[in-house]
């Protein structure tokens, strides 16, 4: 059997599909695994390249197989859609992986470490509950509302309502409502309590690492975007510069440029929207703070906030501080502080 050089592995749930060629690119293996099979079939294999979408259980695949000597491979599924040829299957996804981890302008991810990815899922899980809380509020409004029972916004209106619902001498409210509402009341008080826990814990993760610490130095940004960031960048010097690093979390402007005029859009929204988020998020914090105390110190942000509305000031903030991240996550340095601030 001719020795096999390039693999590409089309992952899933049970059935794995394998696509394997030799060094002249014939191809030389088709054929189909069961999950338990996967580790022991490509121990037998000599090391060779491996290729995979980058998806769920990816990184776990990724750091298994390189145990075994293989050099593998991650790539975005959007980079490997245009290498599959006619009908979309298993076998034509692994043909595809198999092409384009050779090509030599393919991007790559970098393989997560088991503590980045646990980062990630507190962050996921706390996100996840903040939705819920979200949902359970506005159920507990609309609910009460139908009883022509209101409060103001915010979390003391909130606070009225269950203090309305706690009260059983309040006529307003039949007993099943009641005990309806109730129970979602402490539902919400268990998510609350759910995601304080989760907010300790980002907090110690974040006392934890140095890298982490460092970012949190800059302005607008905090435990909860500095953890997200070091968790999800497995390797900074992946991205050639920081204005691929900020295009990667998807705040710089779509293109349509064509016979040498360059044309700017809105933002393309298409890197991690979570991340693009706490960015989001931070910036409106500092123009918030800047708006309060002065923008006297901020000459750049002062421009730009008599030009351009708000919002867009936060995205453009938002992206500048992606690029300073970015530059302290690769050379390994400290916050500094601008000419005008240090002044």
């Amino acid at each position: 059997m001719r020795t096999i050089t390039t693999i590409g592995l089309d992952i899933a749930k049970s059935v794995f599909q394998v696509h394997g060629v030799d060094a002249d690119g014939d191809v030389v293996l088709r054929r189909q695994l069961k999950r338990r099979y996967v580790l022991s079939f490509f121990q037998k294999l000599p090391p060779c390249l491996i290729g995979i979408e980058a998806c769920a259980s990816s990184h776990y695949w990724s750091r298994e197989l390189q145990a075994l000597g293989h050099t593998v491979r991650l790539m975005p599924p959007a980079y490997v859609k245009p290498y599959v040829k006619r009908q979309k299957n298993d076998a034509a996804d692994a043909e595809a992986i198999c092409e384009a981890v050779t090509r030599p302008n393919m991007r790559f991810v970098p393989t997560k470490t088991p503590e980045q990815q646990s980062c990630l899922m507190l962050h996921r899980t706390r996100h996840l509950f903040i939705r819920q809380q979200t949902a359970l509020i506005n159920s507990i409004r609309a609910h009460l509302a139908e009883f022509g029972i209101v409060a103001p916004v915010g979390r003391n209106g909130v606070a009225q309502l269950l203090e309305v619902v706690a009260d059983a001498n309040d006529a307003r409210l039949p007993e099943i409502a009641r005990a309806c509402v109730a129970a979602l009341g402490s539902q919400l008080q268990a998510l609350k309590a759910q995601i304080l826990a989760f907010d300790r814990c980002i907090m110690a993760w974040h006392r934890s690492n140095e890298t982490s610490k460092r970012l949190d130095a800059i302005p607008g940004v905090g435990p909860a975007l500095a953890t997200a960031l070091v968790a999800s960048v497995a390797d900074p010097k992946a991205f050639r510069s920081g204005r691929d690093f900020s295009a990667w979390i998807g705040l710089v402007p779509k293109q349509n440029s064509s016979g040498g005029k360059d044309k700017l859009g809105s933002i393309s929204k298409q890197g991690d929207r979570y991340l693009r988020s706490l960015f989001t998020a931070g910036a409106l914090a500092v123009i918030r703070y800047a708006k309060l105390h002065g923008t006297k110190h901020r000459p750049w942000l002062t421009a730009l906030l008599a030009r351009r509305p708000t919002k867009v000031a936060a995205i453009a903030l938002g992206n500048k501080m992606a690029r300073m991240a970015w530059a302290m996550m690769t050379r390994g340095e400290r916050y500094k502080e601008p000419v005008a601030l240090a002044a």
